[in-house]
């Protein structure tokens, strides 16, 4: 009995100390760095700040260029004993996929097509499998924005085209028309977010977004068109190639189950050994083990975290599209209105243009998030 007390209060207090690691909260604002800087942008994108958006962009792609391999965060998240929300934050695939999609549409903006394709085809890595192969991307935007950059550049855009139409699900995707010089990337709503269920919220699910507004109408210089969106980022954050998807820390939601339930058996059969047996008896000893397991495989499973990273990037629309049109050089002034499904105006903004001489596009972005 004193042989087992000496052995269990060194374990008790590393299972303690453990706990306590476990949950402190020191250093939450590196790892929620890139989170920060992913929310930052997207207000500066709606604010017209193009130039305070760049640089967080910058070092968001940068980051995740870098991927998890080198990340000492990730690792351990893996482990039974740390938290998901513990890693460094990089965001689900459909986040990535932001991070991305906004950098490309700046770089456009800088007359930089090049570099803009490159970032949607490093979006389109994101939201695929490229390993495994398991899953393809399917945003529409992406394959669409790819191949006009290509066919701008002049060459062969067939495929992209095919490829965009196939993964349309919101509207149609029209044909290129290489000489438009007016290219509008717009976003309606509000993003899905993340809850975590299950016994011990391993699971990692999301509430999907919202939009009251399902088009946009540009009138104005002899314009009239309407323009609808053409991926759902509720679809893409529940889904990994078309198919539905849950996450589940299903490791870690088994060891804590199994480590709990041995330790309540345990601490019950103890329990009884040692209640019915003599005093220095082997039944008695062996009680006092039992009960002695119990409680460190209680300990163990306390210590076991195998709760979901509910983190979100959450100021993400729901509804993102683009359409292009051409206009003549000259100032030009343009009146944007966001519908609803009736035809009523959610959201309305009057943008001001100036078409220089010259083949570089001009490139708006807008939002009816004010």
């Amino acid at each position: 009995m004193r042989i087992l007390s000496s052995l269990l209060a060194p374990l008790l207090l590393s299972l303690c100390l453990m706990g306590c690691a476990s949950t402190n909260r020191s250093g939450s604002a590196g790892r929620d760095a890139l989170l920060v800087k992913y929310r930052a942008a997207a207000n500066h994108m709606r604010r017209a700040e193009f130039n305070a958006a760049r640089p967080l962009l910058d070092d968001a792609v940068v980051t995740l260029g870098g991927l998890t391999a080198g990340d000492v965060s990730a690792q351990k998240a893996r482990g039974y004993f740390q938290s998901e929300s513990r890693k460094n934050f990089r965001g689900e695939p459909y986040e990535r996929v932001m991070a991305y999609f906004y950098r490309g549409i700046l770089y456009w903006m800088d007359g930089e097509p090049d570099n803009a394709r490159a970032c949607f085809r490093s979006a389109q890595l994101e939201d695929s499998d490229a390993e495994a192969r398991s899953y393809q991307a399917d945003y529409a935007i992406l394959d669409y924005l790819d191949g006009l950059v290509t066919a701008k550049l002049g060459a062969g855009s067939a495929d992209f085209l095919a490829r965009a139409r196939a993964n349309a699900r919101l509207a149609s995707m029209p044909d290129y028309d290489p000489t438009a010089n007016i290219l509008l990337f717009f976003e309606m709503g509000r993003g899905p977010t993340k809850y975590a269920s299950g016994e011990y919220g391993e699971q990692l699910r999301f509430k999907t977004g919202t939009s009251r507004s399902t088009a946009v109408v540009l009138t104005g210089s002899g314009l009239a068109l309407r323009a609808e969106p053409s991926d759902d980022l509720s679809f893409q954050a529940t889904t990994r190639g078309g198919r539905q998807m849950d996450h589940v820390l299903a490791n870690k939601a088994v060891f804590k189950g199994t480590t709990d339930g041995f330790g309540d058996a345990a601490i019950i059969s103890g329990a009884i050994l040692a209640g019915t047996a003599g005093r220095r008896t082997a039944a008695d000893e062996v009680g006092a083990g039992l009960l002695i397991a119990g409680l460190v495989s209680k300990l163990i499973s306390a210590a076991a975290t195998p709760s979901a990273d509910t983190r979100a990037w959450d100021n993400l629309p729901n509804l993102i599209g683009f359409t292009s049109f051409r206009l003549p050089e000259g100032s030009h002034e343009l009146k944007a209105d966001f519908v609803d499904a009736s035809g009523g105006v959610t959201f309305s903004r009057t943008i001001s243009i100036k078409v220089e001489p010259g083949t570089r596009d001009t490139v708006l972005f807008l939002s009816d998030r004010p």
